[in-house]
């Protein structure tokens, strides 16, 4: 019965409420509402908003790939919902991790949190062998192509070694995040506002050369077309989650934390909505299966320059999403050195810069030499399962906690409940029934690695059972 009292455990939302008021992490408060949303802007809006929006629409939607973003929308707003509201009641970094903590229990916490700091860094090796690819694509148009050694992984083509350009991002977006958090929310800020005026740019040339005729059929697939739709892009609207790790570097997470979430989830799905309905209305949808549909769509109907622009956007969409995930998987692994859970190295704080900066030199460097040295398809095949289940979990504690303690101070309060979090639940356990097996192999054999450091080592020198022992 220890070990099962050791396993539920929890920390109490009074405990994590007084140890947000004291402030006592040394982490430095300097992110307002308009930064704490660019981070959620930068985490949810990557490339894809060029790529799957066309891609969506010509194998499975049609003009109706609005209807499966609308869907998709709605799924992820219900775990947005729930983040929103266990923001506004608990402003500590770890985001689920520390949600999970506080309602389910300390072993479902602490794999949550494991999964995450997988999660983030994997995310961030993908998206840096990404940016490595238009890099090097601008590289070319310069003259200056990279020696074949250096530009991609071994085993990815011929010659290939290693992928220094997604290297070097990392080692760079890390550096800015360990120096000053504000210096890297300033930078992210830009960023994230250069490739939101992009596409807004984008939407509003295009207007002009919408023929509404190419909406109709406006279903060529039907309505299985569009639900299927819906599990593609589902994926391009969640990362607000990110955000909710910086909730000890808000200048004020109660109010700041929920808008934010909110305000960057509501953005992102205009932008989709407005780049859906100009995308199918300017080319017959039938045209958009390629790797560059927004931008070869635009060189159709004779407004080339919208290729710089969209290029622009995707570097800078890119740039900001290593960003979020960097930040959030250093957070995470901050929250459990603070915990206990893992060594107290990991929650070190700088003395002069007020960042976790050992964390995130080691998330940096995992992420670096996972982006440096495995091929994109390789590395893939492990994102995404690890934040359906922190999705799965935020939703699942909401309506616990509402039955548990329905008396709390709740800045903000989900709609609806338990349907909000049951439809996260649901639409969250649908998403990981359809992923690759291989991906439960891999997902598997690293929970497995987290039982062992959990029994072996935060099981017993945790901060909950630290306390209880005197």
């Amino acid at each position: 019965m220890s070990i099962i009292n050791d396993m539920t455990r929890r920390k109490s939302v009074a405990s994590l409420q007084n140890e947000a008021a004291k402030g006592g992490s040394g982490l430095r408060r300097v992110l307002g509402l308009w930064q704490l949303t660019a981070i959620g802007l930068g985490g949810i809006i990557g490339v894809g908003i060029f790529v799957l929006t066309g891609t969506v629409a010509a194998t499975q939607a049609g003009p109706a790939v609005l209807l499966s973003f609308l869907i998709a929308g709605i799924a992820s707003a219900a775990a947005g919902l729930c983040y929103a509201e266990f923001a506004g009641l608990i402003p500590v970094s770890g985001s689920a991790y520390t949600y999970g903590y506080a309602v389910l229990g300390e072993f479902a916490g602490w794999i949550i949190g494991w999964d995450l700091l997988l999660e983030y860094a994997l995310i961030a090796a993908v998206v840096a062998v990404g940016w490595s690819g238009y890099a090097q694509a601008l590289l070319e148009a310069a003259g200056i192509p990279l020696p074949l050694w250096a530009q991609g992984a071994w085993g990815s083509a011929p010659g290939r070694v290693v992928n220094l350009p997604a290297i070097l991002i990392s080692i760079a977006i890390t550096a800015l995040l360990a120096i000053r958090m504000e210096w890297g929310a300033r930078f992210n800020t830009l960023i994230v506002a250069i490739k939101v005026a992009g596409a807004a740019l984008i939407v509003i040339a295009g207007a002009a050369y919408v023929k509404p005729e190419r909406w109709h059929p406006f279903m060529p697939f039907g309505m299985h077309g569009v639900v299927t739709g819906a599990a593609v892009v589902f994926f391009a609207v969640f990362g607000y989650d990110m955000l909710t790790t910086a909730a000890e570097e808000s200048k004020n997470p109660q109010r700041d934390l929920p808008r934010a979430v909110l305000l960057s989830l509501g953005i992102a799905m205009l932008l989709y909505f407005a780049i859906c309905l100009v995308l199918t209305g300017i080319v017959p949808y039938t045209t958009l299966n390629n790797d560059a549909p927004v931008a070869g769509a635009f060189t159709r109907i004779g407004l080339p320059w919208a290729m710089v622009v969209i290029s622009l956007a995707s570097v800078c969409g890119i740039t900001s999403v290593i960003f979020a995930n960097l930040m959030a998987g250093a957070r995470i692994g901050f929250s459990l050195g603070r915990d206990g859970l893992l060594p107290a190295w990991f929650a070190d704080v700088h003395p002069v810069w007020r960042t976790p900066h050992r964390a995130t030199v080691l998330l940096g460097s995992v992420t670096a030499v996972a982006a440096g040295l495995f091929p994109l398809n390789e590395l893939a095949k492990l994102v995404n399962i690890g934040v359906l289940g922190a999705f799965i979990v935020i939703c699942t504690a909401v309506a616990v906690l509402r039955i548990r303690q329905p008396e709390l101070h709740r800045p903000f309060r989900t709609p609806w409940v338990p349907l909000i979090p049951l439809i996260g639940v649901g639409f969250s356990c649908w998403l990981i029934w359809g992923l690759p097996f291989i991906t439960y192999v891999r997902f598997t054999l690293w929970l497995v690695l987290g039982c062992v450091v959990y029994f072996g080592y935060g099981r017993r020198r945790s901060r909950l059972a630290v306390g209880a022992a005197h």
